[in-house]
């Protein structure tokens, strides 16, 4: 495979996943931003913690969609999330105006 070839897979990919992300958007409450991982989810409980003298952030999530492209299932029950970087949680409006490709863009 060309890494050109390569290239377009992934852009595929990433395509896909805006497009099962714009079709599920609408089943959750909160969008949720770490270091790491993009998150949808019905509930979360962000805890901050310390141990050591190092404060760090515990997050619960119920009912998660997961934003990554090489999960095969990106639905899950419930995620914990443990991180040292601050954590964005931002509550959905029920508006998905802003979810809309594009004219010209296959939806």
């Amino acid at each position: 495979m060309s890494s050109e070839e390569l290239e377009n897979y992934e852009t595929d990919l990433e395509f896909q996943l805006f497009r099962e992300y714009r079709d599920v958007v609408q089943l959750f409450r909160y969008v949720i931003e770490s270091e790491r991982r993009f998150y949808l989810a019905n509930e979360v409980d962000v805890s901050v913690r310390s141990a050591d003298g190092e404060v760090y952030f515990d997050v619960t999530l119920t009912d998660a969609w997961v934003w990554d492209v090489y999960r095969s299932s990106r639905f899950v029950k419930k995620v914990r999330i443990l991180t040292f970087k601050d954590v964005n949680v931002e509550e959905l409006s029920k508006s998905t105006d802003e979810l809309k490709l594009p004219e010209g863009i296959d939806g």
